[in-house]
């Protein structure tokens, strides 16, 4: 079946069924499910297709007949441009709803293995400005809106469109992150063009302004992170001072020079203009260290739930070695810690665990260790050997979830408890499918960091059979 034969193909009269991955919608259509951008559940819509991919289809609503019952209108004047907080225009409810369900199509349907205790998903107490962190990239030659021409195209400070690397989308207000980050970018912004500033141009790789980072704590410390395609001391002296004169939250301020490809800050000589390089946040009564490279949960409210759900999960009585597998800054290991006889952190970011250790320090947890690697290399027979074999593996890995190697290792090891915390309940499943050979899967409880968006967390619970 060729799109080309059906690209712009209307079906009329469609009822949306549900909400699916990746923040489409779904509908059903003469047998074949399409994807539909922007739907909600029960809204009665033509659609049209735009796009194929594999065997499935892609369409988006051409005319909105019936409204469904958990349609709102979204808050976001960037709502359907900017590609994130795809489902502003559902409910809070209907989203915990589609959420929950998400992770039981995950275990059911992708990893044939059910649960035993189905618990209910944790609402995230805030559902705007719950992110501690925010990237901005600028550009010279914005994305053009409909009804905007060439000569409307002036610079950008915003996000990269969904699909177009070389395409920045102006952001006027992100509810995201606390206000403040507005008043920042767009400050910098008009800085820049009253100075004849120039803005990065992405296909050619040269500009001056590529890239700002805000990082924020609950304390009400601010850092940016202001990343230039090319070096002029003059310029980012001017911009720097301007900032630090007419901000005094931003308590950090840190800057460099990115003259590379791709935007990744990782690999760059990054320097101190005000303060420290670093901001302290609270977890509980744990201090955090969070340095402009440091991963660090985005949502540190919704934070501390998980990492109790994890704690209550694990129900540690002192005297436990556990593993803390894909441990990055150390966060989880740390927080059971005090609960626990000896923990082992392992992670194949240098520089996070660099972050784990001098964090370790600051809160004086003497119990901890942690170990830099390739997960599938490091956990192995001689790990097991030199350090015993656990209690209890915590395990946190990435969206693409733990190699088989990890997988079989965890099968040899038979540790008698495993929580599994992930941010994609797909590769969860696929991974506990494989773990069900000698584990029950006891209980899992759904978490939602990301409000607005398709993307939960979910912790789940695995007891040797």
């Amino acid at each position: 079946m060729s799109i080309g034969k059906l690209y712009g193909k209307i079906y009329e009269n469609v009822i949306i069924e549900g909400a699916g991955s990746e923040g489409f919608s779904i509908a059903r259509v003469e047998g074949r499910v399409i994807m539909v951008k922007y739907g909600s559940p029960g809204d009665v819509a033509d659609i049209r297709l735009y796009a194929k991919k594999k065997k499935t289809l892609y369409a988006e609503i051409d005319r909105l007949i019936t409204p469904g019952p958990d349609r709102t209108e979204p808050f976001c004047e960037h709502f359907g441009v900017c590609g994130g907080c795809k489902w502003q225009h559902m409910s809070y409810k209907a989203q915990l709803h589609w959420k929950n369900q998400q992770v039981k199509d995950a275990f059911q349907r992708i990893g044939k293995i059910d649960c035993e205790e189905w618990l209910p998903i944790l609402p995230a107490p805030a559902i705007t400005e719950y992110r501690n962190k925010l990237e901005f990239a600028f550009s010279n030659k914005r994305w053009l809106l409909d009804g905007e021409t060439e000569a409307d195209n002036i610079v950008a400070a915003g996000f990269h469109i969904s699909g177009r690397y070389d395409k920045i989308l102006d952001i006027n207000n992100c509810h995201l992150q606390e206000n403040l980050c507005n008043e920042l970018r767009k400050f910098i912004k008009k800085y820049a063009i009253e100075n004849n500033i120039s803005f990065y141009d992405i296909k050619a790789g040269k500009g001056f302004l590529r890239n700002v980072t805000f990082r924020n704590t609950r304390n009400g410390s601010w850092m940016m992170i202001l990343i230039a395609g090319e070096s002029d001391d003059k310029k980012m002296n001017g911009i720097l001072e301007s900032m630090s004169l007419k901000f005094p939250e931003l308590t950090s301020i840190i800057y460099g020079v990115n003259d590379k490809v791709n935007d990744a800050i990782y690999d760059l000589e990054l320097h101190t203009f005000k303060g420290n390089d670093f901001l302290t946040e609270m977890l509980g009564d744990l201090k955090y260290k969070i340095r402009p490279k440091s991963f660090f949960q985005t949502n540190p409210d919704q934070a501390l739930h998980l990492y109790n759900i994890v704690l209550e999960f694990a129900d540690l009585k002192g005297n436990e070695l556990v593993y803390d597998l894909y441990c990055g800054t150390g966060s989880i290991s740390l927080f059971v810690a005090r609960s626990a006889q000896k923990v082992y952190g392992i992670e194949s970011v240098p520089q996070a665990i660099e972050d784990a250790r001098d964090n370790a320090i600051l809160n004086g947890i003497k119990n901890v260790e942690f170990t830099v690697g390739d997960m599938r290399y490091e956990l192995n027979d001689v790990f097991v050997k030199n350090t015993g074999t656990p209690d209890l593996v915590i395990t946190d890995p990435p969206r693409a979830g733990m190699h088989p190697a990890v997988v079989a290792q965890l099968l040899k090891m038979s540790t008698p408890k495993i929580v599994y915390v992930s941010c994609n309940p797909a590769t969860q499943a696929r991974d506990l499918e494989m773990l069900a050979e000698k584990y029950n899967i006891r209980k899992t409880k759904p978490v939602d960091m990301f409000p607005h968006t398709h993307h939960v967390e979910n912790v789940t619970l695995l007891e040797l059979k």
